[in-house]
């Protein structure tokens, strides 16, 4: 099944300077997030095919978006997350069907790679909802630099049938990581953590 899209938004938040210290390169992280409507709005269904179908559809169209928002190779990216806000005549679970079974393997395909799990959320509300698309580095979950994110807001979305979509990409970490952990150059991106 094909989504019906209300509307797409894609924007870039780009820092270059942080407590008075110069972000060089600047970090930068893309938003893509689609409005849809729910094809199980108002209704109870057991199946819940046609939403897994859209995540699988809107995996690779929200992830391209946001890689060409960047400006950069799929293989530059660093950081991915996705999330979903579901209006009020949906249910939680119907965020579930499209983040979970289908919507990472196009998103990692976009990417190019990521070996690591996609960070979600997901939350039911009305128009005007904020949630925060959680990040993490595509290729090894233990890359501190990168736990991150990104606050997702429609200002008019979701309506009570609709579904607001998101997907984060970076081509960076934080700005001024300096806690630790694995770093950049040490990741084998094998097995998803390291």
């Amino acid at each position: 099944m094909k989504a019906t899209i209300r509307k797409i938004i894609v924007q870039v938040d780009e820092v270059r300077m942080e407590m008075g210290q110069p972000v060089t390169p600047p970090t930068r992280r893309a938003l893509a997030m689609a409005v849809i409507a729910n094809p199980y709005a108002g209704r109870y269904a057991e199946n819940l095919d046609e939403l897994i179908a859209i995540g699988e559809e809107l995996g690779g169209l929200l992830g391209e978006r946001c890689v060409q928002a960047l400006d950069i190779a799929p293989g530059q990216t660093h950081s991915y997350g996705k999330a979903a806000i579901v209006g009020e005549a949906g249910e939680l679970e119907h965020a579930a069907a499209i983040l979970h079974p289908k919507l990472g393997a196009p998103l990692r395909k976009a990417v190019g790679k990521g070996a690591a799990l996609v960070p979600s959320s997901k939350k039911q509300g009305g128009v005007g909802t904020a949630i925060d698309v959680p990040l993490g580095h595509k290729d090894a979950a233990f890359v501190r630099s990168h736990f991150d994110a990104m606050e997702a807001r429609v200002a008019d979305a979701p309506r009570a049938n609709e579904i607001v979509v998101a997907v984060v990409v970076t081509d960076s970490g934080r700005p001024l990581p300096r806690v630790g952990g694995l770093q950049i150059h040490e990741i084998k991106g094998e097995d998803g953590l390291r």
